[in-house]
């Protein structure tokens, strides 16, 4: 299953939108824009049907209610999320899945989310769930969704679970190396990579096995004298990443993962990532400490680890300033999305639908030609004037 359409109102930047997605989806934009906070509904969506989580969880996580809610909203302050699911091999629409809430409380009382609406339609275009319900006469059960509910999602469990398989991912090089360094390793969602060691531990050996050697054998084409890569144990029993490297010893250079650079540890991340599930992933700037020769070809690598032979191509939706990851001519116009800031919100602009960028790509330039002008802020070019005044 994938997202194939995304509708929200009144989102963090975006004060309302309304997407079309595909297997893969590149979101463009300058800084503070609202690409994290744009792949952060896939997130909110995943928090509320999660265990432990729930509706009013994922809102505390992201400051209130107040703290989501669009600064543009005016006259119409509740929130909105819609998406369409459909099956990836056969295109056809499998649910429909709506949430509209809003704040209650303030001041003395504890201010907390509460339902609008909760509805689910099935392939049919049949509403399953509509909330609320002659059930819902006590305003408390409006805290709380049927998608957290496993006793009131049984007509749309497939829902809840592809929600909760949803995978985050943003490797930050420093805490792979020291974990301990990082002060949120209490946290519920580990998205900055600090345990991944111990999620390659805990993978079945055969197919640990078999992601390493796919790993290894890009390895050796991106980084110089790389030799092979496994998982060993230290005399505490703690995992490491070992790489060996060609060396004038026989038995080559031995290198565990604090040693490894920040563009081995964000790749094998990225692989890793990839190749481990087969639901949608959501990046944070795949190309970061990456050579802008492997960038370049970052595009074809996610499109071929995102086959699954089983399941249908898995989506993958990232974010990304690159021009290098973009300038690949394998990335088609509809799978692009533009986000253009402006003083009522930001504006989510599909690149296939933009006249004039569809104009230029059709003359021979690449996505990167016309989009990344497109998204640059205005009047940058005074910033380094500014510097000198």
């Amino acid at each position: 299953m994938i997202f194939s359409k995304l509708k929200i109102q009144n989102w963090k930047n975006f004060q309302h939108a309304e997407i079309d997605l595909y297997d893969r989806v590149f979101i463009v934009g300058p800084n503070a824009s609202g690409k994290s906070n744009l792949l952060d509904v896939f997130r909110f969506l995943r928090d509320i049907a999660r265990s432990g989580g729930g509706l009013q969880e994922a809102v505390k996580v992201r400051g209130g209610v107040t703290k989501i809610r669009c600064l543009a909203a005016r006259s119409r302050p509740d929130i909105e999320i819609e998406v369409e699911i459909k099956d990836e091999t056969k295109g056809q629409l499998l649910w429909k899945y709506g949430i509209g809430f809003t704040q209650t409380g303030g001041g003395v009382v504890k201010p907390k989310a509460r339902l609008k609406y909760e509805k689910v339609w099935n392939d049919k275009k049949e509403l399953v769930c509509e909330r609320p319900s002659e059930s819902d006469k006590d305003d408390k059960l409006l805290e709380y969704t049927y998608l957290e509910q496993p006793n009131s999602n049984a007509k749309f469990r497939d829902i809840a679970d592809f929600f909760n398989s949803i995978n985050y991912l943003h490797v930050v090089p420093q805490l792979l190396r020291d974990p301990d360094s990082f002060i949120g390793s209490g946290t519920k969602e580990d998205f900055y990579g600090r345990d991944l060691i111990e999620r390659i531990n805990k993978t079945n050996k055969k197919t640990r096995e078999a992601f390493f050697r796919r790993i290894q054998q890009a390895l050796k084409y991106a980084v110089p004298q790389f030799q092979d890569l496994g998982l060993v144990k230290d005399r505490m029993g703690i995992p490491h990443l070992e790489a060996i490297y060609r060396h004038w010893r026989a038995k080559g250079a031995r290198q565990w993962e604090d040693q490894f650079s920040d563009g081995t540890l964000r790749f094998i991340g990225l692989f890793w990532a990839l190749l481990d599930g087969n639901k949608p992933i959501l990046l944070e700037e795949p190309e970061l400490s990456l050579h802008s020769g492997i960038v370049t070809r970052l595009a074809e690598i996610i499109s071929r680890l995102q086959q699954k032979k089983k399941f249908g191509n898995r989506q993958v939706i990232l974010t990304t300033h690159s021009f290098d990851l973009l300038s690949n001519k394998g990335i088609a116009a509809e799978e692009v999305l533009m986000l253009v800031p402006g003083e009522e919100g930001t504006e989510i602009k599909n690149a296939s639908h933009d006249k004039e960028v569809k104009v230029l790509l059709q003359s021979g330039m690449s996505v990167a030609d016309v989009v990344i002008p497109a998204t640059v802020p205005e009047r940058v070019e005074q910033l380094s004037l500014q510097l000198d005044s």
